[in-house]
């Protein structure tokens, strides 16, 4: 059954997308995914459908991002709507058996289907009741309303939403006037002047041809090694930096050693959340930039090197993506040949501890717990050639890897994690 949830906010009107929107408006469409992000969430002892009814209201009418819908016209991009108030359905699924079960069997439900996104709003939610009381909270996100950063924003306002102050955080349709302007111009352009001179001096190549591919292509590798978490908070405070960095680097030698191609070219995620206005924005802002980094070198020379190419690839990650694509267009042409960018690398690790003190000691990293490593044949049959995610999970590395076996083979995608792994705590453990 579905109860409606009333609500109401500022912010609406239409306009162009936002940067953050466009860019994962075509991935979206090339995926045939709405790519949605969310889980599943225990409620606390006592909450009832009111409770859950409440937080609904406080969260689509607090941010415009969540009751926004798309409108298309005649051009190739559509455009953003927002409401200032409507009805939300909140599903209630009754169920005698394992609530717990029955929500993460929703949740994949909720993901498997498309959002309509002219139609419907960009959330999905629903509660979970056992024996008359609702146990678990089932949510799914369209990436094109929020990014994982800006679902940790929503969690924290959450927890203390009787004593939310005002929104700090810009909503798409301000951050898409904002690029619009001359500053907004100004920065994309900044930005693709980096772009343009990555382009024309990488290597073409990211793989080194066909392999034998799987039928369905697409396959997973899931890892966890607390050894290399260990091993990179060492690294990282030898070298005074952050372990995305240490991680980083570990890639670039793995990658280079596996696939045989240097420097290392990948399309890094980067949060953009330093910038004015969209730290505690509800939105997508990610972007990738490009970021190189020549893997023949000491470890540490390596580390180095990721560090200031990570920065690089920061300082230039936030363009017109439309922009950004006319320009690799234009560069392959003028090349006479196609720039393989379908290489992507995603640490989103919300909170880090870097600056944990004493740094593991070699001893400490030998003696870690033990590294797990999955073959997983995904569901999902669409996807970027290799794309690496370091996951948010404490006290390990917690990677996800999903390769195309038409270009990179289920062993070779094993191996570059264990050259990660190898990498990162052969540094740590080896004397200087």
């Amino acid at each position: 059954m579905q109860i409606l949830v009333g609500f109401e906010g500022d912010g609406s009107g239409s306009g162009e997308l936002s940067w953050g929107q466009r860019e994962m408006w075509p991935a979206m469409r090339r995926n045939r995914s709405s790519l949605g992000i969310g889980g599943v969430v225990p409620l606390p002892e006592g909450a009832t459908v009111e409770d859950v009814a409440a937080m609904v209201r406080f969260m689509i009418s607090r941010h415009p991002s969540l009751r926004t819908r798309l409108e298309f016209g005649a051009g190739d991009q559509p455009r953003q709507v927002v409401s200032s108030a409507g009805e939300f359905p909140l599903e209630i699924v009754d169920t005698d058996g394992d609530p717990g079960g029955v929500a993460e069997a929703l949740w994949t439900r909720y993901y498997d289907v498309e959002f309509d996104y002219v139609n419907e709003w960009p959330v999905r939610m629903a509660a979970v009741r056992h024996g008359g009381r609702p146990t678990h909270l089932v949510s799914l996100c369209s990436h094109l309303a929020s990014d994982g950063f800006g679902l940790a924003v929503l969690k924290a306002e959450l927890s203390t939403m009787d004593r939310a102050g005002p929104v700090t955080g810009m909503p798409p349709l301000e951050q898409a006037r904002w690029q619009r302007s001359p500053a907004g111009r100004r920065q994309s352009e900044a930005a693709l002047r980096y772009w343009e001179n990555a382009l024309r001096t990488i290597p073409a190549r990211r793989f080194p041809g066909p392999t034998d591919a799987h039928v369905p292509p697409f396959w997973e590798v899931w890892f966890s090694s607390p050894a290399a978490h260990l091993a990179a908070l060492a690294v990282a405070a030898r070298n005074a930096v952050t372990t995305s960095a240490v991680l980083l680097a570990a890639f670039a030698v793995a990658q280079a050693k596996v696939i045989g191609i240097n420097p290392v070219v990948t399309q890094s995620v980067v949060s953009n959340r330093f910038r004015p206005g969209l730290a505690d924005s509800v939105s997508t802002v990610s972007h990738p930039g490009l970021c190189v980094v020549d893997a023949d070198a000491s470890f540490d020379e390596v580390v180095a090197r990721a560090w200031r190419a990570s920065l690089r690839a920061t300082k230039n990650a936030y363009s017109d993506p439309v922009a950004r694509q006319e320009l690799i267009n234009r560069v392959q042409a003028e090349r006479g040949e196609r720039i393989e960018l379908s290489c992507y690398y995603n640490d989103r690790r919300v909170q880090r501890d870097d600056q944990t003190r004493p740094a593991p000691t070699a001893e400490q990293v030998r003696a870690a717990g033990r590294t797990t490593l999955r073959h997983v044949p995904p569901v999902n049959q669409t996807g970027e050639r290799f794309f690496l995610h370091i996951n948010n999970v404490p006290a390990t590395v917690d990677i996800r890897l999903r390769v195309d076996t038409r270009h990179v083979s289920p062993a070779n995608a094993e191996a570059v994690l264990r050259g990660m792994e190898a990498a990162v705590t052969g540094a740590a453990t080896t004397s200087r």
